[in-house]
């Protein structure tokens, strides 16, 4: 069953409806299971530092931790767990004011299944302060959705000199047969699964610009985030990868061998 609280009760509604009206805030998202997840230092970090992006504000990473755990299955099923930190007394005639942040908290059930192959095609767009997972979601669910009304699973962005950059809601890595090769780029979130997979991969690993002409060189593409881990890619474009190449077996279980922390 889902859960959603705000600062640990009940979300009352017109606190979520100051949410979203005025859709100003950050958050994160996390896999956790039997009362554990990974990266949970990197996930608290980013919130803490988004906070201060966003609000100028201060937040205490314990008490994130306290509201995450409290709404956690007690028979410890798999839950996607979203904290979203936004001040409900903020307004749009002066976001400037002085900001109290506050936590909502919702979960809702994770897949246990493998996911499937994505197929996706490229399009020019940049994330605003992409340093920052921000609530700000619109323009990327309306290329994702013009990306399957036109026969594609996703959206892969450029930047504006054409240059890789990030799925909608996941990074990119690519294969070219030894070196596993992530966009060399500042306009992407930097991704904790991004990161946590980086430390687990016990193979060579580099940072590239790329554009979509590179893509030919590469043998496997996988699209990694926190909701699913590593998810293969089919095709960008018209350039097919492999999605049963070893490496993504190899990715994945490097991703699954790095351990839960205790929330």
């Amino acid at each position: 069953m889902a859960e959603i609280e705000i600062d640990g009760g009940p979300a009352d509604p017109a606190r979520l409806a100051a949410l979203g009206l005025i859709n100003y805030g950050h958050f994160t998202t996390l896999r956790a299971e039997s009362g554990r997840t990974r990266g949970l230092a990197l996930h608290l970090d980013r919130l803490v530092r988004d906070c201060r992006t966003v609000f100028g504000a201060e937040l205490d990473p314990a008490e994130a931790r306290a509201r995450i755990r409290r709404v956690l299955p007690a028979d410890g099923a798999p839950v996607i767990v979203r904290v979203t930190v936004f001040d409900p007394a903020l307004g749009l005639e002066r976001p400037a004011a002085p900001a109290t942040p506050h936590l909502l908290v919702t979960t809702r059930p994770a897949s246990t299944a493998v996911p499937g192959p994505l197929r996706v095609r490229t399009t020019a767009y940049r994330r605003e302060l992409p340093e920052v997972k921000h609530v700000g979601l619109f323009a990327l669910v309306h290329q994702r959705r013009n990306a399957q009304l036109d026969g594609y699973d996703d959206a892969l962005l450029l930047d504006r000199a054409g240059r890789l950059v990030e799925g909608t809601t996941w990074n990119l890595a690519l294969y070219d047969g030894r070196t596993l090769v992530r966009p060399e780029t500042d306009a992407a979130l930097p991704g904790v699964t991004t990161a946590l997979l980086a430390r687990a991969h016990p193979g060579p690993q580099r940072h590239e610009v790329l554009s979509p002409n590179d893509l030919g060189r590469f043998v496997a593409a996988v699209a990694v985030n926190a909701g699913v881990g590593v998810r293969p890619i089919a095709a960008i474009d018209g350039t097919s990868f492999d999605p049963a190449h070893p490496v993504v077996a190899e990715l994945r279980a490097a991703y699954e061998s790095v351990p839960g922390d205790e929330i």
